[in-house]
């Protein structure tokens, strides 16, 4: 693991601005592949429909999910383009917004208290991360977990104290703990291939799994969680999330990350925790006796339905990225709080 390097030959990390990040030709690369993916899709929607292939239903499905697509792909890349403040701020919304989602399947919402603490937990989280202070962003989890436990005994009611504490401790863990990884990465010089990666492979990751489970079908992978995922699918998604890492990764990474068996290990990580965080919230849904967590989006349903790949795939890459090379090594810690 590299060593901190000392703050007096350190590169003050820029909190907004492009920085010259379109000049990277590995970013241009992956926002190049977003645009002709949703390009694609527009022209292979009005083709099927031309040749009587699609259902009108099925037709005004698609559009609404390319159109969803066509929008979420620039709230997301442009705040990371510009910097690692709109970065932790888009991170920390979207954070909340899961949150959100998760605690009115669950109920959580009608403990007031615990919301709070679970909402201040990822801001502390969030602003650890734009601070640059790990030891902060480590002892976080814990002490909220502290904290929560001995609140929920306020109440002076035993009746569902588990359950109070145990979903507080969970959401904290999936919704701020989990995404905040993202917000840390910004704490790099080069964090913008590496998370534009991150968020193309996983989204494509689930792309792969619904393609390759359509055509060839097989085997239901986890029939009582989510009736439409196959084992086919699972093994095509996996196969070709690690090739895409592979084909990419040397034009993102300029480090010892981009040989051949780190990329091949990062392309595992990202689709089996993608798929796995994809399970967790499918679970939560069918516990909950619900289909989607949310509306706001057209056809995909809600905020926690798009990130719920994220969630165990984020700090997967992290601490992968951070076994090898480390992030933001070559920054001062504490850039807001000034300490040591």
């Amino acid at each position: 693991m590299p060593t901190q390097i000392p703050t007096s030959l350190a590169v003050t990390p820029e909190l907004w601005g492009l920085n010259g990040s379109l000049d990277d030709r590995g970013i241009r690369l992956i926002l190049a592949i977003m645009v002709g993916l949703l390009v694609a899709a527009g022209i292979a929607i009005g083709a099927l429909a031309a040749m009587g292939k699609l259902k009108p239903e099925m037709r005004t499905e698609l559009i609404k999910r390319t159109v969803a697509w066509a929008v979420m792909v620039p709230i997301v890349v442009v705040p990371i383009l510009f910097g690692k403040l709109p970065t932790t701020i888009l991170f920390t919304i979207l954070s909340l917004a899961c949150y959100r989602e998760f605690a009115r399947a669950t109920g959580c919402f009608r403990d007031v208290l615990m919301s709070l603490l679970v909402v201040l937990a990822i801001l502390a989280l969030n602003f650890a991360a734009l601070d640059n202070w790990y030891d902060l962003f480590v002892a976080v989890p814990g002490l909220a977990i502290v904290v929560m436990a001995a609140a929920a005994i306020l109440r002076d009611q035993p009746k569902g104290y588990v359950q109070r504490v145990g979903l507080s401790a969970v959401s904290m863990l999936l919704f701020g703990l989990c995404l905040a990884h993202i917000s840390y990465m910004a704490n790099d010089p080069g964090y913008r291939g590496p998370m534009l990666l991150l968020l193309a492979c996983v989204g494509l990751n689930d792309i792969y799994a619904f393609c390759v489970g359509k055509t060839i079908g097989g085997p239901k992978l986890a029939p009582n969680t989510s009736p439409g995922k196959t084992v086919s699918g699972a093994v095509g998604a996996v196969v070709l999330t690690t090739l895409t890492v592979v084909l990419l990764g040397p034009r993102v990474f300029h480090s010892e990350l981009n040989q051949t068996h780190h990329l091949i290990v990062m392309g595992l990580l990202l689709s089996i925790c993608g798929i796995l965080g994809d399970l967790a919230i499918s679970s939560v849904k069918r516990d909950a006796g619900i289909k989607d967590m949310g509306a706001i989006i057209p056809g995909h349903g809600g905020v926690l339905d798009r990130c719920n790949s994220l969630l165990l795939a984020a700090p997967a890459m992290f601490h992968y990225i951070g076994y090898v090379r480390g992030f933001g090594l070559d920054v001062p810690a504490r850039i807001i709080t000034g300490g040591h």
